[in-house]
C-alpha cells in the first residue's frame, strides 16, 4: 500500500484502520461506516443529500450532520412532492428555526429545488435515473488525498443548472457522488471500502425513462 495512502488512515478505538477524517467524533465515525460512500438509489435520499450539501457550502460536514435530524423534520422528511406546497410564509417560520442553517437563499434553494425535482422525475422517470448517468468512469481516490471535483461532476453541475436548481456548484456535486455512492473514495486498507465496493458492484443502475 502506497505510504501516502497509509497517511490517510487511522485506527479506531476498535484498531480498525479508518479513513482518518472521521475519526473526530463518534457521529461522524458511524456516518463513515454505515452511509458515506453506500450507493443510493432512492429519491427522497438524494433529494435530502442534494440540499443538504448545498447547506453544508461554506460549513462543514459535521455542522449539517449534528442538524440532520432537524433538518428533516423541518422539510418534510424532503419529501420533494410535498415541499412544493412551502412558500413564503413558510421561509419566514424556518428563518426562526434554530435547529437548522437560517440562510435565507439555502433554504428558498430548497423549496425551488423541490420544484425542479418533480420536473425532473417527469423527464428521466426519477431522480436517481437522471444522476447516476453521471457515475464516473474511474472510481479510485487519487494517491495521498481526496479530489474535490472530476469531469463528470461539473457536468452533472452544468445539466442541473441548466433546469434551474440552486446550490449545486460542481464541487457540491462531487461531494454528493461520494456520499450517495457514484466513486468509492474510502481510502484503500479503509475498513469500510471493499463493503462498499461490493454494494457498488451489486447496484443495478437505474435507467432514465428519457
Amino acid at each position: 500500500m502506497d505510504a501516502r495512502n497509509m497517511e490517510q488512515l487511522l485506527a479506531g478505538g476498535d484498531g480498525q484502520l479508518r479513513c482518518r477524517w472521521c475519526l473526530a467524533t463518534l457521529d461522524y465515525q458511524a456516518y463513515h461506516d454505515n452511509e458515506w460512500g453506500q450507493p443510493v438509489t432512492d429519491d427522497i435520499r438524494l433529494f435530502e443529500k442534494l440540499c443538504l450539501e448545498g447547506f453544508q457550502a461554506g460549513l462543514s460536514w459535521r455542522t449539517i450532520l449534528a442538524k440532520r435530524e432537524h433538518f428533516r423534520a423541518a422539510f418534510l422528511g424532503f419529501d420533494f412532492d410535498r415541499l412544493t406546497a412551502f412558500g413564503t410564509a413558510d421561509v419566514e417560520r424556518l428563518m426562526q428555526d434554530a435547529g437548522i442553517v437560517r440562510h435565507r437563499g439555502k433554504i428558498e434553494a430548497v423549496l425551488n429545488n423541490a420544484h425542479r425535482a418533480v420536473e425532473l422525475v417527469a423527464e428521466a422517470g426519477s431522480l436517481a435515473a437522471f444522476v447516476w448517468q453521471f457515475e464516473p468512469v474511474a472510481c479510485l481516490a487519487p494517491v495521498g488525498g481526496l479530489r474535490s471535483v472530476c469531469e463528470e461532476s461539473v457536468r452533472l453541475s452544468a445539466a442541473l443548472k441548466k433546469r434551474g436548481w440552486k446550490f449545486v456548484g460542481p464541487t457540491t456535486m462531487y461531494a454528493f457522488m461520494q456520499a450517495m455512492g457514484m466513486v468509492n473514495d474510502h481510502f484503500p486498507g479503509c475498513m469500510v471500502r471493499e463493503r462498499v465496493e461490493e454494494a457498488r458492484q451489486g447496484l443495478v443502475r437505474p435507467v432514465s425513462s428519457s
